[in-house]
């Protein structure tokens, strides 16, 4: 019999690792949810439900919202393309870390520690923990906007109050994971529901979107576009989510024989695949809204969140189109405060090994986004924060390839996944998925520097 927080090697190979497996991170909700192997399909996909979408949640967090802002609002529905092509990146990512998870035990930061030595592991953690920190502070700063927004409430206040979703995390944690999950996909929902009412307010055009969803060249020789088209691909794919799906996909307790592996990971995948479909709607969404009320109205130059939220109303003749602007950014920022503390979490222990009291290890993984933003806020205002959220994608950018190239190369590894290791063609789409975000990435991140120091 397993219980939770007790690891069960049985079926993690000894080699392919530097070091023994050692105990799972998140112990206290480990293989803490039964999986039964008598249940039949849509049960057992209910089962394996959940992980999926708390991980959609970085997809769909307030980093994303000035990307497709700007990009409805300047190029109309022609980057609908990029939405879904990230998208379509972001689920292979996520499958692999699904299969590294499942197949060797380890989420991708204890594979990182025991794998490379000492001196890489320290830096792939250090770098880890900047990206975390990068992303909850555009979260927590969205977060603060939205009850700015919606409430007045001063934004150094709404970014202290963002404190409180660690008391959250741990309420709910002690109830059960499932409680968690349920809490995820029910502000998902209510974000989804928003949108679907600001769709039908601002009547896009179907045709328009239809073709905007067809790539097209046009993307690549219009520099301008380019590079709203990378900020897009940089803010879609979060590294700290390949590092929290592959740990929370742990909490399910299913078998250990080959046959009950693969089905783990069938399950598991289609229940990241189904909720990115979510994340690509939302995002498609909120460039529909933005291109539909701000280009064709030709305010062009809307790429800031408050600027969409004044003009929304007047645009489109209720004040309902603003508040639910407001609500849904709320809900998203709340969510990915929520899901970035438990990726800190993983993060923490997986490549230090560190085991903190559960509260400790949350406060610290908040102040360390909460502070930055307070400081920022009191000294700049509102045009800090939007810089803020900037800088936020750009350190994200940085550090998406030191994520993405490891967990490549070990669901790659045979001597490490046995015959669940990547396909050759699996193998080749992976890496050249990998050197494209890489490539991207730093060239989003050589073109904000030099605009910067212009």
């Amino acid at each position: 019999m397993n219980l939770p927080g007790k690891k069960n090697t049985a079926a993690v190979p000894p080699q392919g690792f530097r070091l023994p497996q050692g105990s799972p991170s998140l112990p206290e909700v480990y293989q803490s949810i039964e999986v039964p192997q008598s249940l039949g399909f849509w049960r057992k996909m209910l089962a394996f439900a959940g992980p999926g979408y708390m991980v959609a949640v970085g997809y769909m967090d307030p980093g994303n919202w000035a990307t497709d802002l700007a990009a409805g609002a300047q190029f109309n529905y022609t980057l609908l393309s990029v939405i879904m092509i990230s998208n379509l990146m972001a689920i292979l990512l996520q499958s692999l870390a699904v299969k590294l998870g499942v197949v060797t035990g380890r989420d991708l930061a204890q594979a990182c520690r025991d794998f490379y030595s000492k001196p890489t592991s320290f830096a792939l953690w250090v770098l880890c923990e900047i990206a975390i920190a990068a992303c909850d502070l555009a979260e927590v700063i969205g977060s603060a906007i939205a009850l700015n927004l919606l409430f007045g409430l001063p934004l150094a206040w709404g970014v202290c109050l963002t404190a409180l979703d660690v008391l959250a995390v741990l309420y709910l944690q002690q109830k059960g994971f499932r409680y968690i999950e349920a809490f995820v996909i029910a502000l998902i929902g209510i974000i989804g529901t928003c949108f679907t009412i600001e769709i039908v307010l601002s009547r896009p055009s179907l045709a328009g979107i239809m073709a905007g969803f067809v790539p097209k060249a046009e993307i690549l020789r219009n520099p301008d576009m380019l590079y709203i088209a990378i900020g897009i691909l940089g803010a879609t794919v979060m590294p700290h989510n390949l590092y929290l799906h592959s740990s929370i996909v742990q909490t399910r307790k299913y078998g250990t024989s080959p046959t009950e592996l693969k089905e783990a990971i069938r399950f598991a995948t289609l229940d990241s695949t189904v909720a990115l479909m979510f994340a690509l709607f939302i995002n498609a969404a909120i460039l529909i809204m933005s291109a539909a009320t701000f280009h064709e109205s030709g305010n062009q130059g809307v790429a800031e969140i408050g600027d969409a939220y004044k003009l929304l109303a007047p645009l489109l003749g209720t004040t309902l189109a603003s508040i639910l602007f407001a609500v849904a950014l709320l809900c998203s920022g709340q969510n990915s405060t929520l899901t970035g503390t438990l990726a800190g979490q993983i993060v923490m222990e997986g490549f230090l090994n560190i085991r903190l009291r559960p509260w400790l290890r949350r406060l610290i993984t908040r102040l360390i986004a909460i502070v930055p933003a307070v400081i920022c806020v009191i000294l700049y205002g509102e045009s800090g924060t939007a810089k803020l959220l900037i800088l936020s994608q750009v350190v994200l950018s940085l550090q998406l390839s030191f994520a993405v190239f490891p967990l490549v190369q070990f669901t790659s590894d045979r001597s490490k996944m046995r015959e669940f290791a990547n396909p050759l063609w699996l193998k080749s789409l992976a890496w050249i998925i990998a050197v494209v975000i890489g490539s991207l990435n730093a060239w989003l991140l050589i073109q904000t520097v030099r605009g910067w120091m212009a």
